[in-house]
């Protein structure tokens, strides 16, 4: 579950000192915090994770450890994005955590301006993946409203036939092809051959895998 009212930065460590002095810190910044003291306690918490937010995590704590927590939000694809922070930092364990994705890896102690950097980098990289599913979201809402026959239209336009070579693909008069085009680009809300194709490929959809059909006469 996510909660859209606000912006969170989620803190998982069990050094009781290390999450008052964080709270602090990030609370005279003017951010709203949430703490655990392990990834069990993480996982078995009922309050909904925040729409826009970032994680702050250990890597060495009891049972699971960090690297192991930001696998498992991979597994759930929970998408907030981590910032390591440890006092036994090693460069493979850096290594590891970049390359799963994280923000950024520091080692205790950190200092207070570039952990705020950091966390600001994050919380900015959170927003912008919101939009993008938003806008992704929207985007299948619109598809989803094309009929059977505009959706084979659209992959046809999509591989570059022509109106004739689509009526002919498909058994239909060209002007019904082209009755169809203007259906796709009103449905789908897109001002220019251009931006529909940008569209399609956010979503990703697969082109028609039937054979071109040359042009006629």
């Amino acid at each position: 579950m996510t909660d859209s009212s606000h912006e969170e930065v989620i803190i998982v460590d069990d050094d009781i000192y290390v999450q008052r002095g964080l709270k602090r810190l990030l609370a005279s910044c003017g951010f709203s915090t949430r703490i655990f003291g392990s990834a069990k306690e993480f996982f078995e918490s009922q309050a909904p994770l925040p729409t826009v937010g970032c994680l702050v995590l250990d890597i060495e704590m009891p049972g699971m450890n960090g690297l192991e927590l930001q696998d498992r939000l991979q597994q759930r694809k929970i998408s907030l994005p981590v910032i390591f922070i440890t006092g036994h930092g090693t460069i493979s364990r850096s290594v590891q955590a970049m390359q799963r994705g994280a923000v950024d890896f520091f080692e205790k102690p950190v200092d207070s301006q570039v952990l705020i950097e950091a966390i600001r980098q994050a919380l900015a990289r959170s927003r912008q993946q919101h939009a993008d599913m938003q806008e992704c979201l929207g985007l299948q809402q619109r598809f989803d409203s094309l009929s059977s026959r505009e959706r084979d239209v659209l992959r046809l336009v999509l591989k570059g036939l022509l109106n004739k070579q689509i009526a002919a693909q498909l058994g239909i008069v060209e002007q019904t092809v082209k009755a169809h085009r203007a259906r796709v680009m009103e449905k789908m809300q897109a001002n220019s051959l251009a931006e529909l194709v940008r569209m399609t490929e956010m979503l990703r959809l697969a082109p028609c895998s039937a054979p071109i059909v040359p042009p006629l006469g």
